[in-house]
């Protein structure tokens, strides 16, 4: 497994050591990353869910965003993706959370979502937790995101995501195989726009 793009292209990255661990094949995180714009990767700060080996965000720090939180909730992967982000260069660009997404993103404890917004979100769930909605939806509400922000989510190409979460609208999505993406805008702007 390597990183796609970016400063760290080439670098390979520690496989999971986790059963069920699933991580983003390389051609799905490059075809994420092409789809994205520039500016909604380049300078902005990304919260990497259910992280896994942290392929998803270690590939957004290689394309110049700014800073990552990963959120993984098992202990050893956790200490993996840590190692992973040091095999990149980023060891000092990242923070893992050793936590449940749901807990996490509820707040209040002290591993809470920090008081600055992310620009970019991206959810690689393991599919036997079936459908990511709720997900989203407690994402669109936690008041981590910013108005503008991107939130990219991979699920099972057997389900069907809403074009609407609360703030977020669905403007694009793609399948491959097995896997499918969700690419959703966050926003005030999202409850008036009609396109």
């Amino acid at each position: 497994m390597r990183v796609s793009g970016g400063d760290a292209r080439g670098i390979r990255l520690k496989g999971p050591t986790v059963a069920g661990v699933r991580p983003t094949t390389e051609r799905v995180r490059a075809a994420i990353f092409n789809i994205l714009e520039s500016g909604q990767v380049a300078d902005r700060r990304v919260l990497d869910l259910f992280a896994g080996t942290g392929s998803l965000g270690i590939e957004a720090l290689s394309r110049g965003a700014a800073w990552a939180d990963f959120v993984e909730r098992n202990r050893r992967q956790s200490r993996d993706l840590q190692d992973n982000l040091a095999r990149a260069g980023f060891a000092d660009a990242g923070r893992v959370h050793c936590a449940d997404v749901l807990r996490w993103l509820s707040g209040p404890d002290s591993d809470a979502p920090p008081a600055e917004l992310y620009g970019l979100a991206l959810l690689d769930p393991p599919y036997r937790m079936g459908d990511p909605t709720p997900t989203l939806q407690l994402l669109s509400n936690s008041g981590a995101l910013r108005p503008d922000a991107a939130v990219v989510v991979g699920y099972s190409s057997r389900l069907a995501l809403p074009d609407r979460v609360d703030q977020l609208r669905q403007y694009d999505r793609r399948r491959y195989g097995d896997n499918a993406i969700a690419f959703y805008r966050y926003g005030a702007a999202v409850l008036t726009d009609n396109n």
